[in-house]
């Protein structure tokens, strides 16, 4: 958000058994191009839209076991609207200021790693270090 806020989750994890600090984020339908599900996640999970995107990256979490990767993407001019959890969906939406979220990724109050690497390359993003593609 312009005034240097970020939307945040916190969402119930059931094999921890807790509730972590994330970033929005979501699984690809079959054959879905993965801008497409940012912005189906971003409403269903939290009832935003935005008006312009940009891709951030790419990681692989888990390359010692897995070929999982997630894509990043950073979503501007946001409104809000209705939201459209899945069944079962348990989480809470807040929009946080970008600075204390920082601080919970360095003090250990945030340990997802998409987040901590999502806050990351926006600190970048912000600072102007890192170039974006508009999507």
């Amino acid at each position: 958000f312009d005034d240097e806020t970020i939307l945040m989750e916190f969402q119930w994890r059931q094999p921890c058994e807790k509730a972590f600090w994330e970033l929005p984020a979501g699984k690809l339908d079959p054959n879905e191009k993965a801008s497409v599900c940012a912005r189906r996640e971003l409403e269903e999970e939290t009832g935003y839209q935005a008006d312009q995107w940009y891709y951030l990256g790419r990681i692989h979490n888990a390359i010692g076991y897995s070929d999982e990767h997630l894509e990043f993407f950073l979503a501007k001019g946001l409104k809000a609207g209705d939201r459209h959890l899945d069944e079962g969906e348990c989480l809470e939406v807040y929009r946080l200021p970008f600075k204390e979220v920082k601080e919970m990724t360095l003090n250990g109050d945030i340990t997802d790693v998409k987040t901590i690497i999502g806050v990351f390359w926006l600190e970048k993003y912000l600072k102007g270090e890192m170039a974006v593609q508009a999507c």
